[in-house]
């Protein structure tokens, strides 16, 4: 669709990058199949060795599946090239967008110079739950906070038009920190929005670490990112939570 997107609902391209996620595929793509609204999914593996591919394929959604090898930034930047949307979204396979996700990505859609954004995000406790635990809630919190400051990450659901994501030319090819330095350039190009959302996402992997060292962890890694530190070395104390 290409008409006045003042008069016309666009349609939303949902890319979402899989690794051997074949244990929760079914469910996700029951969940994308749920929401109202104008949307393709495109799931983009990057050499999954389970059932990860076959389970997308034979899904009733139907996904478009794009095998687009490692890497991350590889894989959601195949998908885009693809894709079809005058919105695109990167969702991550562990986050769960809101029912009402079609409507807001439409309103921001229509609202003059907005270049993208993301949702407004909350942690499930355990999984996908209502995040009404105390870990969920401080979590949420801090996400929240640095949100007004314009930082934001992957698991939020980032999405932006298609004209500002090709005059970003997509993610950067990072090991790490590449929904970060996306969303910091998507910042700098225009006008974004935090949609109210929330988004859920699963806080699993971090349960193991705690509250004190999760949040810890959060900035060290960015301040040794801003500092120029090389991504792969980050990549390495990022990966054991993961």
């Amino acid at each position: 669709m290409n008409g006045d997107p003042l008069s016309s609902d666009p349609l939303v391209s949902v890319v979402v990058p899989v690794l051997d996620e074949a244990r929760i595929m079914p469910a996700l793509l029951d969940h994308l199949a749920s929401l109202p609204g104008s949307f393709e999914v495109l799931v983009a593996d990057g050499g999954s060795s389970d059932e990860t591919v076959a389970l997308a394929r034979s899904h009733p959604l139907g996904p478009r599946v794009v095998e687009a090898g490692p890497g991350r930034a590889n894989q959601l930047n195949r998908a885009a090239a693809v894709a079809a949307g005058e919105l695109i979204l990167f969702l991550h396979a562990d986050t769960r967008l809101p029912a009402g996700a079609y409507a807001s990505l439409a309103n921001a859609w229509r609202a003059g110079g907005v270049v993208g954004g993301n949702f407004a995000l909350r942690f499930g406790a355990g999984g996908f739950g209502d995040g009404d635990d105390l870990f969920a809630r401080i979590l949420g919190a801090v996400r929240a906070l640095e949100r007004r400051t314009g930082i934001y990450y992957g698991d939020s659901a980032i999405f932006a038009r298609r004209e500002a994501f090709e005059a970003l030319h997509g993610f950067r090819p990072l090991p790490i920190m590449d929904d970060y330095d996306f969303a910091r350039r998507l910042e700098r190009l225009g006008r974004t929005i935090c949609l109210p959302g929330p988004a859920v996402t699963s806080d699993r992997r971090w349960r193991s670490l705690g509250v004190v060292r999760t949040v810890a962890l959060w900035n060290v890694i960015r301040a040794l990112y801003l500092l120029g530190v090389d991504p792969a070395r980050l990549a390495r104390l990022y990966g054991p939570v993961r």
